[in-house]
């Protein structure tokens, strides 16, 4: 199974019709997103995504009305951080700020996705997968990424666009 993996998209519309069709090419069978999001018409766009969508709000996830009842029309799963997800008997935790992983973090959680920072993030050991895949704002013109998660390899690939 792979997940597609989001982080701080900010309202930037272009982008996020661009994630959209870059994660439809991939086919992912899930998506995460890891916060700041900002407005719900974000979440409109992402759902067009040919899979489920979950997410954790960010600390630019202010309009949380908005955000909520955009989410509950469209079918999208979104709560506090932290979020705990099991995929393909895989346990996945999902924060946004990554300082917020170490209180979080308890044994079966195979894969830690997170953002705040839009730094690519990509740590592996034998059992666990930290990753954010970093900027997806536009606010690092070239940076632009996404990532990938295999979760029967467990390994991450990073999709720019």
């Amino acid at each position: 199974m792979r997940i597609g993996v989001v982080s701080d998209t900010h309202d930037n519309a272009r982008n996020v019709a661009q994630i959209v069709e870059v994660l439809n090419r991939a086919r992912v069978e899930r998506v995460v997103h890891t916060g700041d999001i900002t407005r719900g018409r974000t979440l409109e766009l992402l759902s067009k995504v040919a899979a489920p969508i979950f997410g954790v709000y960010g600390n630019n996830d202010v309009l949380r009305d908005e955000l909520d009842n955009a989410a509950v029309d469209l079918g999208i799963t979104l709560c506090e951080p932290p979020f705990e997800m099991s995929c393909r008997g895989r346990g996945i935790l999902v924060v946004h700020d990554p300082r917020e992983v170490e209180a979080a973090l308890r044994p079966g959680h195979d894969v830690v996705l997170h953002g705040h920072n839009h730094l690519r993030v990509h740590e592996q050991t034998d059992d666990r997968l930290i990753f954010n895949p970093g900027e997806c704002a536009g606010q690092l013109e070239g940076y632009n990424a996404v990532g990938v998660v295999d979760l029967d390899a467990l390994i991450a690939d990073v999709l720019l666009f």
